[in-house]
């Protein structure tokens, strides 16, 4: 039996899983060099088309936090390093983070990033250069359904769950991840999109913010920021 815990969110927030390791596996395929292609016509700097794509501070209500991102070589370096956590089964901790690792593009002007922080949750959204493998990351979704996560090989572990949610385009995926602190729980929502010829990701941690005078209501307020980010990308 699972010994209920008081929520810590300083251990447990870094639990909600694959979505940090993936936002740090996203940071060092940009650091970690440019990939070369030769094509015919206009040489066109990569990043010039997502600079386009984003949405904006403009984009948001009065009041909501805005703000780019951008990782240095050392950090992003020091986040995908990072050993991943132990679970059973094997690998879920990082799963998706492998997977987007396996089709990523890298270099400079392959990803662009930024975060929008409401009074309860700070989504993080990127946009990517390269087409996510949308089936490998439904199968290891579908594998990491319910799974535990282990501080040590001989803690009890704390169980998590991963829930496909609906979607409203063929080539795109909605989770919300949950993880289980005895009777306590939090959620964290996950979106990924294939969009023409780029790709979304997008995280949102329910993250308490009383210097923020709009209220988040999750999941709503993630999917309308997902959905508004998509037919950006889709109009450009």
């Amino acid at each position: 039996m699972l010994v209920r815990r008081p929520v810590q969110w300083s251990r447990s927030v870094p639990v909600l899983v694959a979505a940090l390791t993936v936002a740090a596996v996203v940071a060092a395929l940009v650091a970690s060099g440019a990939t070369t292609r030769v094509v015919d016509g206009t040489a066109t700097w990569p990043g010039e088309r997502l600079q386009k794509a984003l949405l904006t501070k403009a984009d948001f209500p009065a009041g909501v936090g805005f703000n780019r991102l951008h990782d240095t070589p050392d950090a992003a370096g020091g986040a995908a390093n990072a050993p991943s956590m132990l679970t059973r089964p094997e690998g879920c901790s990082n799963g998706l983070t492998n997977v987007i690792a396996a089709s990523g593009e890298r270099g400079p002007g392959s990803a662009e990033k930024y975060e929008v922080i409401y009074d309860g949750a700070r989504i993080m959204m990127t946009v990517l250069s390269w087409h996510l493998d949308l089936a490998a990351l439904e199968a290891t979704a579908s594998r990491c359904e319910h799974f535990v996560v282990l501080f040590d090989a001989a803690d009890a572990g704390i169980p998590m769950t991963t829930t496909a949610l609906p979607h409203s385009h063929p080539q795109e995926l909605m989770y919300k991840q949950t993880m289980a602190l005895g009777s306590d729980a939090a959620d964290v929502y996950m979106g990924f999109a294939n969009i023409g010829s780029l790709s979304l990701f997008g995280v949102v941690f329910p993250t308490p913010n009383p210097n923020v005078n709009v209220k988040a209501e999750l999941p709503q307020t993630f999917l309308t920021v997902f959905a508004k980010q998509s037919e950006r990308l889709r109009a450009v």
